[in-house]
């Protein structure tokens, strides 16, 4: 008997690890094989059997799987929870042994009924996994041996896996990606992770790098997971390949993963197969993808891809559509739809895709459209004519479309919407989200009684037309906070460089428009953000759900500053807890910039802040009719120049001159490979280490530097107030927590309480560590609806506050300074500077308002026409 090269790798009989488990269990080599054996034993080796096996992502199920291949009978691969398939797959193809669960227990049933005469299998026949058939019935992919062995080796090859590679697998075993992540790991002697848990869980990142897994596969809709949780941030210090399948990812998507895989050393695939191929067909290699990639890529080692027109006729030139052909040893034996399918060899030498693409002149392939009524969504095909078929056993009259995006429904009866959707879901296998469903008083028809699809399409256009109309409102906001910047429905907050600043901005502009910002808002798309609209979901009212802390402490540290200008009272932690806030800032916006090299998109949001400020500068600079040159080059915080001799402007712009001076610092950090290796690797104990080093300059450079109590301006007397938010960022855990707050006992406890030359200096450092604990423990705090507005106001307006608001009492109120009495002068100064600032910020945004506006009309106008297909 031959046995595939996936079982003869396992029958080395090596301790090296072959399977792991989420609970800890793990099986070596040699114990994968002796339970192999044992399973095979059950099984018979006779006469060649059919085997039906639940696949679920389980020991059971991997060790029945291999040991029917190693017993030399074909294997099935079924969705463990899905009765339909399961039913209609026992029907046709009567299967002699079925291993699934029962009552709680796995059990090896064997089919003995007497008078079952079955037909032979062939020799060559492995694998069947159950594929979309256009009249419902149930049809499978017939695989080779050979099949399987060529297209693992081929695989194995170009992702040049081996002994030392460990997959986790998070793609179910039914389902051809997820079955040739198993088997070109093991024809590799690698390893295979069963994480047991979904990519969607906190705990993610934390099991598949104590696993040490160092491979990770998903299709498209598991990176849009992936993207909604922190997983780019995470450590991952194993982690080196990534690959995608299953249908076609963003591209924004392919440009964020292949810099995160670049950043750590790492490489990211994009891949493009059919179960009729095993798994695989093509690839983009790493190195080539570029940053709108939409291709699928060059054949894989062993296969060739060709394309044809509608004659079959082969098409040379680049440039030219049509029918997408593949040839390699990896293509089926043919289709299967009853046990006496079994019994025939090899029927197909060229599998032709059904997918119309095109060649470029570098011979990289790219889809352009689809040939049949099928799409792939979220990983799955599925068959628009088998969700029509499976309504109508419901007693539901409807016409199914869909494309990448989802399937769309048009049914007859509104009163069966709901159960339309349910039943679709059910038969697809998709997530609810992605199925709409729609009434008609009728479906139309075309002269010959069929459904005119091409109306339906024509409807489904004007529908997501509308909902772009809908989803616009949200593009116009951001393309007014970014504006001059580009926006398209493919950008985030953080891909388009937000910072805290336009954070707030764009909260406010959204919560106006009453679209609901969920947590990790800032991550998603326009377009998911645009879906959204009131029409769907409720506005979050802030007092309701809650202020998020940071933008509450931003408002508490610029009444703070105010105050203590105005008044020189005992409270001057307001400078130092907006420092903690630019670092925490930093790590939540910008560390994915930083991390993957993309010091522009990291040094952005410098240039909402620094303007302003040389519009201040230049404004002096006339008035004084001299250049402050310290100033212009934001040096002035160094203790060198004076603004009595107008070589600076007042030191009340220190501020600024740090925060620039800082994040060029970070810029020269992250410049480094070695640094952004380490943090991507190790987030927190890299910002440890940070930490560390400017605890050391805060308490040695004043030593070396004198320039006597002007260092309280200087960098490095507030760098470590910034790198402790910037650890806020990434004390995602209870441990983590402790640590930091142990840390900033120590230091600022010393600070506040050893170094302390007044009561003020004590008051500041305890005011910073409140507001670090209250950024590291709480989220959010509720305020009654009219304060959480005024709070999310003021915060809002920190920096035009922060820049006008001396201007008040020191311009504006000169001539009342001798009438007032003190008390009532310092309170108008107080709240003339907040209101100032808030004036200011709404002048500006109306300007930028205005700006932003002009580019919108224009920019509908190109959207609009854009079909559906």
């Amino acid at each position: 008997m031959l046995l595939t090269d996936i079982v003869s790798e396992i029958a080395r009989t090596e301790d090296r690890p072959a399977l792991l488990f989420g609970g800890g269990r793990s099986l070596s080599y040699a114990e994968l094989d002796e339970q192999m054996r044992r399973f095979a034993n059950r099984l018979g080796h006779g006469e060649k059997r059919l085997v039906a096996i639940a696949a679920e992502a389980s020991e059971h199920a991997t060790v029945a799987y291999l040991a029917a291949l190693r017993s030399g009978h074909a294997v099935a691969m079924l969705p463990p929870c899905d009765e339909r398939i399961w039913d209609d797959f026992i029907d046709a193809f009567q299967p002699d042994f079925t291993f699934r669960r029962a009552d709680g227990r796995w059990r090896l049933i064997e089919d003995i009924r007497p008078g079952k005469d079955r037909p032979a299998i062939h020799p060559d026949l492995a694998l069947l996994l159950m594929t979309s058939g256009s009249s419902g019935a149930a049809k499978a992919v017939r695989l080779s041996r050979a099949n399987l062995d060529a297209n693992s080796r081929s695989i194995a090859a170009y992702l040049e896996l081996s002994s030392s590679d460990r997959a986790a697998l998070v793609l179910p075993l039914h389902y051809s990606y997820g079955l040739s992540v198993l088997n070109s790991h093991l024809i590799a002697g690698g390893s295979i992770f069963f994480p047991g848990t979904s990519v969607t869980d906190g705990d993610f990142v934390r099991i598949i790098d104590e696993n040490g897994c160092t491979n990770l596969s998903g299709v498209p809709y598991s990176y849009e997971l992936l993207e909604r949780s922190d997983f780019r941030t995470s450590q991952t210090r194993a982690l080196r390949l990534m690959t995608v399948a299953g249908g076609k990812l963003d591209s924004d998507l392919i440009r964020l993963y292949r810099d995160h895989m670049r950043a750590q050393g790492g490489r990211f695939f994009v891949m493009y197969g059919q179960t009729e191929a095993t798994a695989r067909i093509a690839f983009v290699p790493p190195e080539s993808l570029s940053d709108e990639e939409q291709r699928i890529g060059i054949s894989i080692p062993g296969g060739s891809l060709t394309l044809a027109d509608d004659e079959g006729r082969p098409i040379s030139q680049s440039g030219i559509a049509g029918e997408l052909v593949y040839r390699g040893p990896n293509v089926m034996m043919g289709y299967g739809r009853e046990r006496g399918d079994l019994a025939r060899g090899a029927e197909i030498e060229a599998l032709s895709t059904g997918d119309i693409a095109v060649r470029d002149e570098q011979g990289f392939f790219r889809i352009v459209g689809r040939k049949s009524r099928f799409a792939k969504i979220a990983g799955l095909r599925i068959g628009f004519d088998v969700m029509e078929q499976a309504l109508l056993r419901e007693g539901i009259t409807a016409a199914v479309l869909g494309d990448d995006a989802g399937l769309r429904v048009y049914v007859v009866d509104a009163g069966c919407l709901k159960r339309a959707r349910a039943v679709v879901a059910e038969a697809s296998g998709l997530p609810a989200n992605l199925i709409s469903a729609t009434a008609r008083d009728s479906l139309p028809r075309l002269a010959s009684g069929k459904i005119d699809y091409a109306c339906l399409r024509e409807e489904t256009r004007k529908g997501r037309a509308e909902l772009r109309m809908a989803s616009g409102t949200v593009l116009d906001a951001y393309a007014r906070v970014f504006y001059p910047l580009a926006v398209s429905r493919k950008d985030s907050f953080i891909s388009l460089g937000g910072d805290s600043l336009r954070f707030l901005q764009l909260v406010m502009e959204l919560e106006s428009l009453g679209v609901a910002v969920p947590d990790g808002w800032e991550r998603m798309t326009i377009a998911e953000l645009g879906t959204r609209h009131p029409t769907t979901f409720p506005a979050k009212r802030q007092g309701a759900s809650g202020v998020p802390i940071d933008l509450v402490l931003r408002a508490v540290a610029i009444l703070l500053v105010v105050i203590q200008h105005e008044t020189f009272w005992p409270i001057p932690g307001g400078s130092g807890v907006m420092m903690l806030l630019v670092g925490f800032s930093l790590a939540r916006f910008q560390s994915g910039h930083l991390f993957a090299g993309r010091l522009g998109l990291a040094l952005r949001p410098a240039i909402n802040v620094l303007i302003p400020y040389f519009l201040i500068v230049a404004a002096y600079a006339v008035a004084w009719r001299a250049v402050p040159w310290a100033s212009v080059t934001l040096t002035g915080n160094f203790g060198y120049a004076e603004p009595e001799r107008h070589e600076m402007i007042p030191y009340l712009y220190w501020f600024i001159e740090a925060y620039a001076q800082i994040l060029l610092a970070f810029a020269l950090i992250f410049a480094l490979p070695a640094a952004r290796r380490l943090a991507l690797a190790r987030p927190f104990a890299f910002s440890l280490g940070l930490l560390g080093l400017a605890v050391v300059a805060r308490f040695s450079l004043p030593h070396f530097i004198e320039i006597g109590g002007r260092q309280i301006f200087a960098t490095y007397w507030v760098f470590h107030l910034c790198v402790f938010g910037w650890c806020a960022g990434f004390a995602d855990r209870p441990a983590k927590r402790l640590v930091l707050m142990a840390s900033a006992a120590l230091v600022l406890g010393y600070l506040a309480f050893w170094e302390a030359v007044w009561i003020g200096t004590t008051v500041k450092y305890l005011t910073i560590f409140a507001a670090l604990l209250a950024l590291v423990y709480i989220k959010r705090i509720r305020l009654p609806a009219e304060m959480g507005r005024l709070v999310t106001l003021i915060a809002t307006s920190a920096f035009p506050i922060y820049l006008l608001h001396r201007f008040v009492p020191e311009l504006l109120m000169a001539p009342a300074a001798g009438i007032l009495p003190p008390a009532a002068f310092h309170l108008v100064a107080i709240a003339g500077g907040v209101v100032a600032g808030i004036a200011a910020n709404h002048a500006l945004a109306r300007l930028r308002n205005l700006l932003g506006n002009l580019s919108v009309g224009r920019r509908l106008e190109l959207a609009l026409p854009i079909g559906s297909n």
